[in-house]
């Protein structure tokens, strides 16, 4: 089964222009949480079930998921005027992640082999949305970074136009990588439940 697709928020930048030169400086500000959904079960087929059920409603597929990380960019970035040129003056992308994980109720009764495969699976999961997290973070700081670099423009209205661009262009660079991320964790499920369940059964017996 999949193991978790990205709820995708807007960028929004709010833009302040100053009067007077400050030096460029960029901030990154992320907020981070997780919370669970309950399911239940005793067997595989039942936990299969609960999932399907319980899991996080997706807009962007109509479907329940597993797991799921609501990501929000939001932030500012001020204005400076250098000479008769307008001129990025700081840049703060917040960032909000929250992962919605599975915590099964009836994991403390359940034997050892339908626990090592809850074990395995929802400590893929968890491990899944924390690589959705970390690409939206690693998107935030290059954004920062990007617009720092931005060239002077003749005056402020070109300069907000093209933080504008960048920020949209942002969006559709952290989506497709997210997307990418998705994909290839699809295609490789199979081998890597497997290969997983393999070196706990191997712990286990080595105890």
């Amino acid at each position: 089964m999949p193991t978790g697709r990205i709820s995708f928020a807007a960028l929004l930048i709010a833009s302040i222009v100053a009067s007077h030169s400050s030096t460029a400086y960029a901030e990154t500000v992320v907020n981070k949480s997780i919370t669970y959904f309950s399911v239940g079960g005793r067997t595989a087929e039942e936990l299969d079930k609960a999932l399907s059920e319980n899991g996080p409603l997706m807009k962007g597929t109509g479907a329940r998921h597993p797991g799921a990380t609501r990501i929000r960019f939001g932030g500012t970035v001020t204005y400076v005027k250098h000479g008769d040129r307008c001129a990025v003056g700081s840049a703060k992308v917040t960032l909000s992640t929250r992962l919605i994980l599975p915590r099964w109720k009836n994991r403390r009764k359940a034997s050892r082999d339908l626990g090592l495969v809850w074990d395995t699976l929802s400590s893929d999961i968890k491990r899944h949305e924390e690589r959705h997290a970390e690409i939206a973070r690693n998107h935030a700081r290059k954004l920062e970074r990007d617009f720092l670099a931005l060239k002077p423009e003749p005056d402020c209205e070109r300069m907000q136009a093209r933080v504008a661009r960048l920020s949209e262009t942002a969006i559709e660079d952290h989506d497709r990588d997210q997307a990418r991320f998705d994909k290839m964790e699809a295609a490789n499920f199979d081998r890597r439940m497997i290969r997983l369940l393999q070196y706990r059964l191997d712990a286990m017996t080595k105890r």
